[in-house]
């Protein structure tokens, strides 16, 4: 993915769902732009105009992404651009994170600070995405913002779709551990290896004075 340009604020600010996004309706896209009469941070409206839908990538404060998703539909409607903007994703995958026994399912966003729009690129529909609340600028060279090919839209629509969750857990390869349950309960351990896949850890435990491997799952240990 291309590097977006850099926000001219401070990102610090807009790092939490707390601070709010100006929604406040406009009157028209032709009102906005002559009371503005520039672009901001010095770009100019895209050379290109583009007749088919493409997905775009738009960089916005993270920890913002549903607010800009939010105001982006708003603009939509308000300056009458339902046939030139037509959708808004939030790339998520849900995870799984498993700590001191205990599993609770998250949704992750899969690139923080980015949105997906789908719209007809020109000058019109580009200044209603790039002068939202929050937006800091299109993925793109130049002053041209650049579409995601089509493989890269199915690979992120595929990697959404996933049924199978990723499981995260808060120990790694070494760590101190002790088995909360099962036949091994209240033994203590090594992390010797971590199946993902299976949803299962395998702890090198000492009985008799021999390094033996166990199998437990994910949920029958804690970090020490």
């Amino acid at each position: 993915m291309a590097k977006s340009k850099k926000p001219q604020q401070d990102e610090q600010a807009y790092d939490d769902e707390s601070t709010p996004l100006d929604l406040t309706p406009n009157r028209d896209l032709k009102a906005e732009r002559a009371e503005k009469a520039g672009y901001g941070d010095g770009e100019k409206p895209p050379t290109i105009r583009d007749h088919e839908k493409r997905w775009y990538v738009v960089h916005c404060y993270s920890g913002h992404e549903n607010k800009v998703k939010q105001a982006i539909f708003q603009r939509i409607q308000t300056m009458n651009m339902k046939d030139l903007i037509f959708d808004v994703l939030i790339p998520t995958a849900e995870e799984i994170e498993v700590k001191d026994g205990k599993q609770k399912k998250v949704e992750k966003r899969v690139f923080p600070g980015y949105i997906l729009v789908e719209m007809k690129m020109n000058e019109d529909s580009w200044y209603v995405v790039r002068n939202t609340s929050g937006v800091t600028g299109f993925v793109g060279m130049g002053d041209d913002p650049t579409p995601l090919e089509d493989e890269e839209v199915r690979k992120i629509m595929q990697r959404m779709e996933n049924v199978q969750p990723i499981v995260r857990v808060n120990f790694k390869l070494g760590d101190k551990v002790r088995i909360i349950n099962g036949p091994f309960n209240d033994i203590h351990g090594v992390v010797f290896e971590i199946q993902p896949d299976k949803n299962k850890v395998r702890v090198m435990v000492n009985f008799f004075g021999r390094d033996t491997p166990v199998d437990v799952d994910f949920l029958e240990v804690e970090k020490l």
